[in-house]
């Protein structure tokens, strides 16, 4: 009952942590809308109340601000999750969607699908998102196998099998735009691709939120088998754990996860690449609390980051992914330089 309770009483602080971070990212903003207010608009919509409030405060709550934020929950958690499933399954504390080339493979699907028609209308945005992702994450471990670096002993490898997928997908996707968009849907998708929250609705929650929890769900319900393959695919293999089909489960649910975001918000860095790093040195390596703890982390850090996005420079709102690069990238490097931890 103490353990049971114990557990409780952290859940119940983490889940506060994140709705107080989901009120602040409706109610921050160029224009400041009180967290009482926030409160009631929610009240109002989900709860039939008949608080009296500004209409214009409730439009902005209600139809731009909140659901901006529990996207952006769901973004963050879903990229983490990703890169807490890479770094175990490759053994490497450098592996995230994006550096791997996942994003941008799913960018290269997404921009196919709706600028260069591909599909004939019969493929949805998120399904080319998918398609390419899938793509990408085998081209780069096929390279990375190709030099003899998909074990986690050489870090360079991965990385820059990586690397070469991204660049790759990146070119395609610029030749995409170039051959297919106008001068505006040009526009649009490159503001898209650095990250943008900006057109976020209702709609998208109800596709980014599901995949979010149900990639959650996956990941704890593999926890043991992620506990396993810290030792190496051989030694999961020697506790049981089915590798080739667990590998499928976990590598689909981090592709699924990165296309649907990407699909909605564009390409987001460094995101699964910090936040397990971060969940690591809060609650350890055990991955029943290490999941768990990176979702909360991950949906927390990209409210935050949409928050600084919108309010750092006075009347414009920069691309939610120059945020997150701005502390990924010196991260990144703190880890290149000490090397890898935790994941190997």
């Amino acid at each position: 009952m103490d353990l049971l309770r114990r557990w409780s009483v952290t859940a119940g602080a983490w889940v506060s942590v994140l709705a107080l971070a989901i009120v602040a990212g409706a109610a921050i903003g160029e224009t400041s809308i009180p967290p009482a207010v926030v409160a009631q608009t929610l009240a109002n919509k989900v709860l039939g109340a008949s608080y009296s409030l500004d209409p214009i405060d409730q439009g902005i709550v209600w139809n731009y601000r909140l659901s901006r934020a529990i996207v952006a929950a769901a973004c963050g958690a879903g990229l983490a999750l990703s890169g807490l499933v890479l770094q175990m399954l490759l053994r490497n504390a450098l592996a995230d969607p994006y550096i791997l080339g996942i994003s941008a493979g799913a960018s290269t699907g997404a921009v196919a699908v709706t600028i260069a028609g591909v599909g004939a209308g019969a493929v949805s945005l998120s399904l080319g998102a998918f398609a390419g992702a899938l793509v990408a994450f085998a081209l780069v471990v096929g390279l990375a196998r190709a030099a003899g670096g998909f074990s986690g002993a050489a870090t360079g490898q991965i990385v820059l099998a990586g690397v070469a997928g991204s660049q790759l997908f990146n070119a395609l996707t610029s030749y995409v735009i170039a051959r297919s968009a106008n001068s505006d849907q040009a526009r649009g998708i490159m503001f898209w691709l650095m990250g943008n929250l900006s057109g976020v609705r209702w709609p998208d929650v109800w596709l980014a939120a599901p995949v979010a929890f149900a990639c959650l769900l996956v990941c704890m319900v593999h926890a043991r088998a992620l506990d396993a393959f810290a030792f190496g695919a051989d030694a999961a293999a020697s506790m049981g754990v089915p590798v080739l089909r667990t590998r499928a489960v976990l590598i689909g649910a981090a592709a699924l996860a990165t296309s649907v975001m990407v699909s909605i918000v564009g390409s987001i860095g460094f995101v699964g690449l910090v936040i397990p790093h971060a969940a690591r040195f809060l609650v350890g390596p055990g991955h029943a609390r290490l999941t768990p703890v990176s979702a909360l982390v991950g949906a927390v850090f990209m409210i935050v980051a949409d928050v600084v996005s919108r309010i750092i420079v006075p009347g414009q709102v920069l691309p939610i992914g120059v945020v997150t690069a701005l502390v990924g990238a010196p991260v990144f490097a703190l880890i290149l330089v000490r090397g890898p931890s935790g994941a190997r």
